[in-house]
């Protein structure tokens, strides 16, 4: 018997081999290896080389072990068949034989290693004198007994009920040989451990067809669990230390996986011989994750692979080069298949190709449909006649593909004034009139999300509803909630601050400022949309734009501001910021950094930006011939403050300077790229004091907040109104709508200052909703 080195079959490569030779004249020899080795996997018996029937035979049975000596020397069972064998008394041998029945019957023998103790493992083992041969297989159990014996028997009784197997069980639906139970539960087999010495515990768990359960954990184990701790973590499917799956279970899990998981490359794809483009292999995940609305979705993305890889006329095109190559070394067993293997090729490129052409159709209805969408209104018959009638002279004049008239079609649209320009119809005469629904659903998306109207928004013009003032302010409602409306906070509020361009600035000093790289300026641009954004979503009081104590940081903009526990690229809200000197677009970086010079803060670009953007008041252009200030710190012992005060005190430019530098020097404790600081480049303490013209003092950006929050809100308020219009009515805001912005202002000042306050009287207005007459616009 030869048996698994170490008991392990895992690629075992012991060399086994026998040879059998006479010793008489004859001399005839037998080998195993040459006799069986072609042989082996036939049935016994085997026949040797010499024409002898029936040699070799192979018997299966258990693997070699290290054999159990019969019985032990000393024990009390070899002392008793000594004495039997030596003539001792009948009385002496029954004492003996007393002793061996009590090691049989009773607990196993204390003594470490004891010569009883031995017999006692002995005779207990399957492999043992006693058990040995016994088919463990055919092992029913106890015989039945009645009354208080099958009672205290069921204790100790071995096995299982039959009526936990088959149909009558609680499952109703398992076979025979399942045995069934509802989970959770506790399944108990007992067995006499040293029968079952070198057998393993084999079981396969499956759900229950009916079961509306997702995991069920099974575990196997030596000891009884407690089923009122169940489940615990991290527990495995299977435990123990001899548990395997059945064949039926290894199939199944060989089925999760699919047959070509770790081969991305079967057949060669360079540009010559390119057969096949790709290949489907989610069976595993169709079978065992997703749900049919997903399968549903992942056949459409296989059907559009597909088509755009235009695979089957690959196929077909590159089948003959493909197969030439792969046969060059039987080309004769390749002509002879050939008929069989390329039909199917043939016959699937034909059916893709037949397919193409039922579908141009249907893609030029898709074009038309597009069209409209761009256009931001439906197609007239006539403009639909125009494109079909393009893409049909490209294909027949032109002699194009249909891919290559379509996409020119396309290009068509791209090209056209309708989707490059907002075009409308103006009526005629002098009154205005009302625009169409589908013009005011263009006017409300571009205004709210700079971008085209979405598919809500076009069935409400649609359905000619849109203009009814209850369903434009649910509409506009419902478009300031939604996240396209970052739209407005890129295009108008970033604009309106002098920072929409932030991103490129790339025009800082770079040995002063080398971090002020590529991800800042993104981080700081971020900063600016994300809080818009967040006031016109949540519709926050306008008035926060000047004195919010919250900001939007990522971990870049948090350490390039000094704030900390902010970790990461994502963006936060983080509340409580004017303790580290931000909060609102006076402490925004991207504004700071904006308003200062490429080696410099400069007090006086920062204090024209708060007076023009902020407060809507004009300043004049400085004179011809004013001196310009030095472009980097001076190396004196100057501030840049005292500089610009220096300069100011040239006649010509103290009229503006007293105006704007107050501003400038309350924000100078932000040196040129935005970051907080005590002292500047020079090492100098920074004043941040400041004195209007008409007296009022304030320090620092805190003072300057308090300061204009208490005698410039009303002027800040109306100035984002008037910016806010024009942006919505994509022109100037003249002087007779004056009467809408006075109206937005009071809105405003009786709804907290929300955002929305503000936006509703816009998209109801008369200035909105209306076309001035072609008549009244010819003198302007």
């Amino acid at each position: 018997a030869i048996g698994p080195r170490g008991g392990d079959h895992n690629s075992d490569l012991t060399d086994v081999d026998l040879t059998v030779t006479e010793l008489d004249a004859a001399a005839r020899s037998w080998n195993l290896s040459r006799d069986v080795a072609d042989t082996i996997r036939t049935a016994n018996p085997h026949d040797d080389r010499q024409g002898n029937a029936g040699v070799w035979q192979f018997a299966k049975g258990l693997d070699t072990q290290a054999p159990i000596a019969r019985v032990p020397m000393d024990s009390s069972l070899a002392r008793w068949r000594a004495a039997a064998q030596d003539g001792t008394s009948v009385e002496e041998l029954g004492k003996l034989a007393d002793k061996v029945q009590a090691i049989l019957v009773g607990p196993r023998p204390s003594g470490d290693g004891s010569p009883d103790q031995q017999l006692y493992d002995n005779l207990q083992s399957s492999r043992g004198p006693l058990l040995e041969g016994l088919d463990l297989a055919r092992l029913t159990g106890e015989e039945k007994s009645s009354g208080k014996e099958q009672a205290s028997a069921s204790a100790s009784r071995f096995g299982l009920e039959s009526e936990r197997f088959g149909p009558g069980s609680a499952g109703g639906s398992a076979d025979e040989t399942s045995l069934v139970m509802e989970a959770p539960g506790i399944i108990e087999v007992r067995a006499p451990a040293n029968l079952f010495e070198n057998y393993e515990f084999v079981t396969d768990a499956v759900l229950s067809g009916s079961s509306e359960a997702n995991i069920v954990q099974v575990e196997v184990t030596a000891d009884k669990p407690n089923l009122d701790q169940l489940p615990r973590e991290n527990r495995k499917c299977l435990k123990g230390d001899k548990v395997r799956l059945s064949p039926a279970g290894l199939e199944a899990f060989r089925q999760c996986f699919p047959v070509f998981l770790c081969n991305t490359k079967v057949v060669p794809d360079d540009e010559t011989i390119c057969l096949r483009m790709y290949f489907r292999e989610d069976d595993q995940l169709s079978r065992l994750m997703i749900g049919p609305d997903e399968m549903k979705r992942l056949d459409r993305l296989w059907a559009e692979l597909r088509y755009v890889s235009q695979q089957p006329l690959a196929e077909q095109k590159y089948y003959s080069t493909f197969m030439g190559f792969v046969s060059q070394d039987g080309p004769e067993e390749y002509e002879r298949i050939r008929g069989k293997v390329e039909e199917p090729v043939r016959r699937r490129g034909e059916e893709f190709g037949h397919e193409l052409e039922a579908l141009a159709p249907l893609q030029v209805d898709k074009l038309l449909e597009f069209a409209s969408r761009i256009y931001r209104r439906p197609l007239s018959d006539e403009e639909k006649a125009d494109l079909r009638k393009l893409y049909q002279t490209l294909r027949d004049k032109k002699e194009m593909s249909h891919p290559d008239a379509w996409h020119t079609t396309l290009a068509s649209l791209f090209t056209s004034p309708l989707f490059l320009y907002r075009v409308e119809a103006a009526p005629s005469g002098n009154e205005a009139k009302p625009v169409s629904d589908w013009e005011l659903a263009t006017r409300l998306s571009y205004f709210l999300w700079a971008s085209l109207p979405d598919a809500e928004l076009n069935a409400a013009a649609a359905a000619g509803t849109l203009s009814q003032p209850a369903v434009l302010a649910e509409q506009t409602s419902r478009m300031l909630r939604d996240d396209r409306v970052r739209g407005l906070a890129t295009e108008f509020a970033t604009q309106w601050l002098h920072v929409r361009d932030i991103q490129n600035n790339r025009e800082k000093n770079e040995k002063l400022f080398p971090t002020f790289d590529d991800s800042l300026r993104e981080a700081l641009f971020e900063e600016s949309a994300h809080f818009f954004q967040n006031l016109f979503q949540q519709d926050r009081p306008v008035v926060e734009i000047f004195d919010a104590d919250y900001t939007f940081l990522n971990e870049t903009l948090a350490k390039h501001y000094g704030i900390p526990d902010v970790s990461g690229p994502r963006w936060r809200k983080v509340d409580g910021v004017k303790k580290y000197g931000r909060g609102g677009v006076l402490a925004m970086g991207s504004v700071l950094a904006a308003q200062s010079g490429a080696s410099r803060t400069s007090p006086v670009l920062r204090g024209n930006w708060l007076v023009e953007t902020l407060l809507g008041e004009k300043t004049p252009k400085p004179p011809a011939n004013v001196p310009r200030l030095p472009e980097e710190e001076p190396s004196e012992n100057l501030t840049v403050r005292q500089m610009v005060e220096q300069h100011a005190r040239v006649a010509e430019c103290a009229v503006c300077h007293e105006r704007i530098d107050p501003f400038g020097f309350a924000l100078e404790k932000y040196d040129a790229i935005g970051r907080f600081r005590e002292v500047d480049l020079g090492g100098r303490k920074i004043a941040t004091d400041a004195r209007l013209k008409d007296g009022t003092e304030f320090d620092g950006i805190d003072g300057l907040r308090q300061y204009l929050l208490e005698h410039r809100k009303a002027l800040m308020v109306r100035h984002f109104c008037i910016k806010l219009l024009g942006y919505a009515l994509g022109r100037t805001v003249t002087l007779s709508d004056r009467p809408l912005v006075d109206e937005m202002v009071a809105e405003l000042e009786k709804n907290d200052y929300r955002f929305s306050a503000a936006v509703m009287p816009i998209v109801r207005s008369k200035q909105f909703c209306n076309h001035r007459g072609m008549d009244a616009t010819k003198d302007e």
